[in-house]
């Protein structure tokens, strides 16, 4: 195996944690969604939202990734989560 597959590897290795982070994500938004339900309150909360983008690219500066892509993988997981608390 060339250090290439290597490197490969070890990518398809983090991509599949990803995906499984980001299943666990929705899952947590789905009873999120339910506790609002429960709670009466909106399922669009803008504020909660904004500070979690925020969050993301503060952590994001400080590991020295560029904030903005980081915002926007942010802003693409909050749609994946408002959609799956639609669906349930």
């Amino acid at each position: 195996m060339s250090y290439l597959d290597e490197v490969r590897a070890e990518i398809e290795c983090i991509d599949q944690a990803l995906v499984r982070l980001i299943g666990a994500r929705v899952r947590a938004a789905r009873r999120a969604a339910a506790a609002k339900r429960v709670a009466g309150l909106p399922m669009v909360d803008a504020a909660q939202e904004a500070a979690v983008v925020q969050r993301a690219a503060a952590l994001a500066e400080d590991l020295e990734l560029p904030a903005e892509h980081i915002k926007d993988v942010f802003a693409q997981l909050i749609g994946l989560a408002r959609r799956a608390e639609v669906e349930r």
